[in-house]
């Protein structure tokens, strides 16, 4: 069993690993809140224990429904917690180490489970909330309660396991799945001194409805507000480079015609005039990596910091507050900040005359969006 949840999880790593790389469109859910759900399902289930392979597996089959309530973390992973009532059968003619007598038992259990969920049909295709059918695995701990005979008394015993299984889901709705589950389970025998095995296997197949309180919501990282503003940031710092540019050109060619008509030259030092308008470079939820918008922007910048040494700058990092705790929001704004600071750097701006400040979580702070909340804004220190 460890070996097949060892080869289970290197095949959800690899298809994880595929997902990032081939999935342009990343989806996020906006609220903790959101997407949290229930299930209710039955079907059958049969026991695997060398005792039943004796006299046929299908007069091992018994029926079981579960309950669950869980949530999805994003379109790809989700978790949930399981507890299901069951009943179990027994055929053997071992009993207390003697063979040679028949015995037909059945037993019923508690299972509670825990189950990391893996949306395979998202992580491959990228989500798709019109998609009529998804596929997903599922796999974790499990932990059987019951009554089981140990030296001749009934004693109650919490009998430890894993579970792995594959399942399907039909999006009838935005609020209603329904889906088909098969599941293997292997833990401590439930019938105690009367199986002849340590373990037994549970093989069971679940149908079942699940029910999203208010609905799956999911939100593309990508905003066209964002990306307007930033195309909007790219368009204006050209001008103004262009601008300082032609001014730098005139300043160079009176200062040469001046050397023309002065027997004594005077050292002149062309002071670049800082251009007004702060700098903004925005950043997806949760992250502080620069994407290629962001690297213009600030490489257009640092020209002009280049072009003003004596000029001290800021740079102020912010984060949306309605996403994460206090804490966090202060150390992603110090870490978006620092990023910014290192770019500049990079770009050939002294590490003496630009500061890194972390302003935390702060609310809509432009147009009323929380997308361009996730920004650093480069200004002139006062």
């Amino acid at each position: 069993m460890k070996n097949k949840l060892i080869i289970l999880s290197v095949v959800l790593l690899g298809l994880a690993t595929i997902a990032n790389a081939a999935n342009k469109d990343r989806w996020y859910a906006e609220k903790g809140s959101h997407n949290f759900f229930v299930s209710l399902g039955g079907g059958i289930q049969f026991c695997v224990n060398p005792d039943n392979s004796d006299y046929g597996l299908g007069k091992a089959v018994t029926g079981q429904f579960q309950l669950s309530v869980g949530k999805l973390i994003n379109p790809v992973w989700g978790v949930r917690l399981q507890g299901s009532i069951l009943n179990t059968k027994l055929n053997s003619d071992y009993i207390n180490g003697d063979n040679g007598t028949f015995v037909n038992l059945k037993q019923k259990y508690v299972a509670l489970r825990a189950d990391a969920m893996f949306n395979i049909s998202n992580a491959i295709s990228g989500y798709n909330p019109d998609r009529v059918f998804d596929a997903y695995a599922f796999m974790g701990p499990s932990l059987t309660i019951t009554k089981a005979t140990i030296a001749t008394e009934r004693k109650t015993a919490a009998l430890v396991g894993g579970t792995v299984g594959l399942g399907g889901k039909f999006n009838v709705s935005k609020s209603f799945d329904i889906y088909v589950e098969a599941r293997g389970e292997v833990a401590q025998s439930p019938f105690g001194d009367y199986s002849s095995s340590i373990a037994d296997g549970n093989v069971a197949v679940t149908a079942g409805l699940t029910y999203y309180f208010g609905g799956k919501k999911f939100v593309k990282v990508t905003n066209m507000a964002l990306l307007d503003a930033a195309n909007g940031d790219i368009k204006k710092y050209k001008e103004l480079l262009a601008q300082e540019q032609d001014a730098h050109n005139v300043t160079k060619a009176e200062l040469e015609k001046e050397k023309k008509n002065i027997k004594v030259q005077e050292v002149v030092k062309v002071v670049e005039t800082e251009s007004a308008g702060d700098r903004a470079i925005f950043f997806t939820i949760g992250s502080a990596r620069i994407d290629s918008k962001g690297k213009v922007n600030i490489k257009l910048a640092a020209e002009l910091m280049k072009a003003n040494t004596d000029v001290k700058y800021v740079v102020y990092g912010y984060a949306d507050k309605a996403t994460g705790s206090v804490k966090t929001n202060q150390k992603l704004s110090e870490k978006r900040a620092q990023a910014v600071v290192d770019e500049l750097v990079k770009n050939g701006v002294s590490a003496d005359q630009v500061e890194a400040k972390g302003m935390g979580g702060q609310e809509n702070m432009f147009e009323n969006s929380r997308a361009l909340t996730r920004v650093v804004i480069i200004e002139r220190a006062k």
